[in-house]
């Protein structure tokens, strides 16, 4: 589901450049060649289709990425919840490492506080 909401999102993307190049920002671009027949046998002018297209590509593609959010996979360990893993992160440290013994040298108790 999630690669397939991807894949769609960059189709849409692509259509949504294609129509944005097509338009001329001062009304021209398609529209210009249609100037002098406006509504011709109930047809619309070309402009209002590409802003059409343009406003429907626009809204699909912000719908379809809050669709990639709900159903991007979860990164981390599976069968954690968020409250695992934040009680992980807030547990206090229950035992300090031992530091390494250098050679030659006798371990001694944890009460012994006499010296050698």
């Amino acid at each position: 589901m999630f690669y397939t909401l991807v894949i769609l999102a960059i189709i849409v993307c692509v259509l949504l450049a294609l129509i944005i190049l097509i338009q001329e920002p001062k009304g021209g671009g398609l529209t210009s060649g249609f100037a002098g027949s406006n509504n011709i046998m109930g047809v619309q002018r070309t402009g209002d289709i590409l802003e059409k297209g343009t406003w429907i590509l626009t809204i699909s593609l912000m719908v379809i990425v809050l669709l990639i959010n709900v159903v991007i996979p979860k990164g981390g360990t599976s069968g954690q919840s968020g409250e695992d893993l934040q009680n992980q992160i807030n547990k206090p440290a229950t035992s300090v490492p031992a530091a390494p013994a250098l050679p030659g040298a006798t371990p001694k108790a944890a009460g012994d506080t006499s010296k050698r």
